[in-house]
């Protein structure tokens, strides 16, 4: 079919992108990010030339019309070719391209302003992605508000409304839950036995925990960024970043555990369908909800560390100096911290929550760009009880902003939804609630690679759950997870 051999050739594309993307954010020299911006714009614009041309509308149509229903896969493949098309033609070539310098650009400039927490140096490069955000939230069109439009990109079939709705039916809860868990764990005064974790040591721990959850070490690997994330480079190139402290070794290592969750949603898709919707990963809430899963359901398991607190006191000698049951209250202590990527569970969605009513501010208006940092400030303040020291643990610590992510928070907060209903689901089953028992993931990521993985983006977000656990989304198993390990 002609359409799939285009999709192909457009992976091409896409993928050589996403390559110079992940070299950016890794080894690139500084002095290269302004020649790298224009290599990722004719890239950006090569591609979405192709996804919107009369050849590609063509071939589109011609496969729609030879398509009799008699293979549901297909089928579903052009239903969601026919809606990227008619999405992305909406936006010009030429915007593409300016979209995509400008990101290179604001990616560089936010790693520098980071550094120095400088938010005045950021200022004028968000000023451009949000213009350009609200440019193309107009191009897209929009029931409700701009952030409808933006949203969609990320979580399809899911509206504004639709969010703010679950969000105010479990924020009284996730904040008392926060509460009260800040409470019990600063009575408990976990600790850490003192460094130095050398990072040489880290790596190799990582690593040893990321092959035991299944990730493919010969179609991934795992280098060192200023903000962990995973990228697919291709069918079988899936690479994972983390950061590391050596005063704790434990940011890293869930850092991993995060990234290792998406990865192995990416390396679970079938790798033949690459290029094509079935090949694709369904959404970012789906997305989350991998690594949510891998990183706090089993990472601060009883379990897991039962396993693995022998293995890291042989890397990290001090460790053998505490019991394993300090260890878990370790890694399950809740405090308010300032830092998302490395908050703990039931303080987490309140950082989520900030940033979602930040975000619709700036798109509808309300909230200037240089006055980011006092709104940030404040309602921190207000769902946190205390002040970020400075911008870089502020408004500049996340990478979103600057890679036109307006929209991308929510997805963490479903993805959290969404893994808690997918575990309790998948633990019904007595073989899978064993295998965890015993810290064998294996038997749960065949699990999760039938039932969610090989799906792609055939369906939307709440077919997929409804698919893999029978039932509709739900907060139930979420609020009741949160509640049984730290309440």
């Amino acid at each position: 079919m002609r359409i799939f051999d285009l999709s192909h050739e457009l992976a091409l594309i896409q993928s050589t992108s996403a390559t110079l993307g992940w070299d950016q954010q890794t080894y690139l020299p500084p002095a290269g990010a302004a020649y790298r911006a224009k290599q990722l714009a004719w890239l950006a614009g090569k591609a979405h030339a192709m996804a919107t041309s009369d050849d590609w509308q063509r071939a589109l149509e011609e496969a729609e019309q030879a398509d009799d229903g008699s293979d549901a896969g297909r089928s579903a493949n052009l239903r969601e070719l026919r809606r990227r098309f008619e999405r992305s033609r909406k936006l010009p070539v030429e915007w593409v391209a300016r979209e995509s310098a400008a990101a290179s650009l604001a990616k560089q400039a936010w790693v520098d302003a980071r550094q120095r927490s400088d938010f005045a140096a950021f200022a004028p490069h968000l000023e451009t992605l949000l213009g350009l955000a609200r440019e193309k939230a107009d191009f897209w069109g929009y029931d409700g508000e701009p952030y409808d439009a933006l949203l969609e990109e990320y979580e399809r079939g899911t509206s504004t409304a639709e969010v703010v709705a679950l969000f105010d039916s479990i924020r009284d809860d996730l904040a008392s839950i926060a509460a009260e868990a800040v409470e019990r764990s600063a009575a408990r005064g976990a600790t850490l036995p003192a460094g130095p974790y050398p990072i040489e040591g880290q790596m190799r721990f990582n690593a040893m925990v990321a092959e035991s959850m299944g990730y493919e070490f010969e179609a991934g690997r795992i280098d060192t960024t200023a903000h962990p994330f995973c990228t697919k480079l291709g069918p079988r190139d899936v690479r994972l970043t983390t950061r590391y402290y050596e005063n704790d070794f434990t940011p890293s290592l869930f850092g991993v555990l995060h990234e290792a969750g998406h990865g192995l949603y990416e390396q679970g898709l079938p790798a033949a369908d690459y290029g094509l919707p079935s090949g694709r990963a369904v959404s970012l809430g789906i997305h989350e909800s991998q690594s949510r899963l891998w990183e706090n359901h089993l990472g601060r398991s009883a379990e897991f560390w039962a396993k693995w607190h022998p293995v890291a006191a042989e890397v990290f000698p001090q460790l053998a100096s505490c019991t394993t049951e300090s260890l878990i209250a370790y890694v399950r202590r809740s405090a308010y911290s300032p830092i998302r990527v490395e908050s703990d569970e039931a303080t987490y969605d309140l950082h989520i929550l900030l940033r979602f009513g930040l975000e619709r501010r700036m798109l509808r208006g309300e909230l200037a760009v240089k006055d980011v940092p006092a709104a940030w400030n404040d309602e921190f303040r207000a769902l946190f009880g205390f002040t970020p020291a400075n911008d870089r643990d502020g408004c500049l610590q996340d990478i979103h902003w600057s890679m036109c992510g307006l929209g991308y928070f929510p997805t963490y907060s479903l993805g959290n939804i969404h893994a808690a209903r997918l575990f309790a689901a998948a633990c019904r089953d007595e073989e899978i609630r064993g295998s965890v028992a015993r810290a064998d993931y294996l038997p749960l990521l065949g699990w999760m690679r039938e039932r969610v993985h090989a799906l792609g983006s055939t369906m939307v977000s709440a077919e997929v759950i409804h698919h893999a656990t029978g039932g509709e989304p739900s907060t139930d198993d979420y609020l009741a997870h949160l509640r049984a390990r730290y309440l």
